[in-house]
């Protein structure tokens, strides 16, 4: 819902041990930080357990921020079985919190990201996090990299909304 208050909307880089959010508001065109970091998991925990704090982590952001929509990196092909699972729970973890607070996700291909903000789908993630903080008129951003990569996902998504709204699809 674009209002007064503007769009806001809540970008994921979902990781079982850590989880990268950034949550960013456009008003009339211009896109500003409202809040970005991480939600590190209990590494020593049962997986049933950092799941649950990613899940309520999120639904503690949603609440306090109101975003309306979401955009959360899409699969990739992982290194082993077991690291896909882990990256696919947690995955589910953060869209069932963004589901229940009734928020539509979308998901984007790191590829589709990276081509987005830099132009080209295989730079590298020093380039990205440069034009996300150009993009926010951030100085010197001192976030760490998954929050940098959710913040990336994030202005992805408002381009895209941007130009399927442009092109009418």
């Amino acid at each position: 819902m674009d209002d007064a208050c503007g769009l806001v909307v809540i970008g994921l880089d979902p990781g079982s041990r850590v989880t990268g959010y950034g949550i960013i508001r456009e008003l009339s065109g211009q896109v500003s930080l409202v809040e970005t970091g991480t939600i590190r998991t209990p590494v020593k925990k049962q997986m049933s357990t950092r799941l649950g704090v990613i899940h309520s982590r999120i639904a503690e952001l949603i609440g306090s921020h109101c975003p309306v929509e979401a955009a959360i990196e899409s699969v990739f092909v992982s290194k082993s079985a077991t690291s896909a699972l882990k990256l696919g729970q947690a995955r589910g973890a953060a869209m069932a919190a963004c589901a229940v607070a009734g928020l539509s996700v979308a998901e984007y291909e790191p590829s589709k990201v990276k081509k987005n903000l830099v132009g080209v789908g295989n730079a590298p993630k020093d380039q990205v996090a440069f034009m996300v903080a150009q993009t926010l008129g951030v100085k010197k951003p001192d976030w760490a990299e998954d929050a940098s990569d959710a913040l990336a996902i994030a202005i992805c998504h408002l381009n895209e909304r941007r130009m399927r709204r442009l092109t009418g699809r």
